[in-house]
């Protein structure tokens, strides 16, 4: 220690007295800058300080905003809360009034519903047993169509069925004794059916046999070929049965100029004058007119017309004898009414003359009633003074009346 003194001393007294100076200058300044700098750093951290002062202020007063912004977003937010509970609540009200409006239409639907397919069902019901009952008549029909085929099959059957409709058509239009059904002619043939003519005229011929075999050849025809072939046997063997109607039935001053030819079916009849023209014309040539159930229908109610117009002309002396007889019987009656109509006359006259003296002894004893008498004559009585005059009461009121004698 002793030794670094004496060094340090030795250092010191080695430095010249400028360089003590410049060195005393240095480290004056030195301590200058070093107050300077803490003045400094002094006013910085007071500006510092203000500025935190300023800052804690400006945040104090944010914060202040910012609670009054949250109380105010807390009364916004509850006032909300408590807006959307009541339009909740309200939401929920209507929702249940219309889910219950909703059952209760759709309980009504249902009902609605239900008793309509109920009589739905029911009406299914009654139309499914129309429909057996129906199904029942197309089985027992198929069976008779069964049966009817198997009674066209046969010729002979087959005329007989032809000839049963037709006298079947014959005897609801016509009255017995106006036709006869398998009637031998002088010729010896025997029509199927004869019909009486008024005023002694010939009866009229009906053939009910129709060539049915060439027409189910036709239906019954593969190719067109077979339905031509089928067709011509068809038409020469009609031509054939009309021959042989014109010459066994048209027997002049015996028998009508024109027969009938009877088709059992109106489709034969309609395709026989549609594709078969030819054939109707020489029918028509022959005198023999082709006729189907209808057409012989309304020809027999022509012949039923004319029968009875012939009757009525028949009985038409009797109709005017029990008009003569009629007549006399209205003129007896007009005369009896016209003496039974002075008899009513003269009584109303007698009512008449009755009524009047009645109403003049009506008004007689009104005026009897409204006049006053005295004993002792017919002379007007005076009127006392003292005495106040008398007042007669009429229907209509009291009026008082002066006494005068009246004729």
């Amino acid at each position: 220690m002793t030794v670094a003194s004496e060094s340090l001393s030795a250092s010191v007294a080695s430095i010249s007295p400028a360089m003590l100076a410049l060195a005393g200058g240095v480290l004056a300044a030195l301590i200058l800058l070093v107050i300077v700098l803490f003045l400094c750093a002094a006013g910085l951290r007071r500006e510092q300080a203000e500025e935190a002062d300023l800052r804690a202020r400006e945040s104090a007063m944010r914060m202040a905003e910012l609670l009054k912004i949250q109380a105010e977003m807390q009364g916004r937010i509850t006032a909300m809360a408590e807006v959307f509970g009541a339009r909740q609540s309200e939401l929920n009200q209507a929702i249940n009034q219309r889910l219950d409006g909703m059952s209760q239409r759709m309980s009504s639907t249902i009902t609605e519903q239900t008793k309509s397919t109920h009589e739905n069902l029911q009406r299914l019901q009654e139309r499914l047993a129309v429909i057996d009952v129906a199904q029942n008549n197309i089985q027992t029909l198929a069976k008779d169509v069964v049966g009817l085929q198997a009674i066209l099959s046969n010729k002979q059957t087959r005329g007989a069925f032809g000839q049963s409709r037709m006298e079947t058509i014959v005897a609801d239009g016509l009255p017995m004794g106006a036709y006869a059904f398998q009637q031998t002619l002088s010729n010896g043939s025997r029509p199927d059916c004869t019909i009486r003519m008024p005023n002694g005229a010939p009866p009229l011929v009906i053939d009910a046999k129709f060539p049915l075999e060439a027409w189910n050849a036709i239906r019954d025809a593969g190719s067109p070929e077979a339905a031509k072939l089928a067709g011509q046997q068809f038409r020469r063997d009609m031509e054939i049965h009309i021959r042989d109607i014109a010459e066994k039935y048209l027997i002049q001053g015996e028998t009508q100029d024109t027969a009938f030819l009877f088709v059992p079916s109106e489709s034969i009849f309609a395709e026989l004058h549609e594709n078969f023209e030819p054939v109707v014309q020489k029918a028509h040539r022959a005198r023999i007119v082709i006729v189907s159930p209808s057409l012989l229908m309304l020809s027999i109610q022509v012949i039923q017309a004319v029968l009875k117009d012939q009757r009525m002309r028949a009985q038409a002396h009797l109709i005017q004898g029990e008009v003569a007889l009629l007549m006399d019987d209205l003129g007896r009656l007009d005369e009896r009414v016209r003496k039974l109509q002075g008899h009513f006359a003269m009584a109303q006259k007698d009512i008449d003359m009755v009524v009047t003296s009645a109403d003049k002894l009506t008004r007689r004893g009104a005026k009897i009633e409204a006049l006053e008498f005295e004993a002792g004559g017919d002379v007007r009585p005076a009127r006392d003074e003292e005495t106040p005059a008398k007042s007669v009461e009429s229907r209509t009121g009291l009026l008082k009346l002066r006494v005068v004698d009246e004729e």
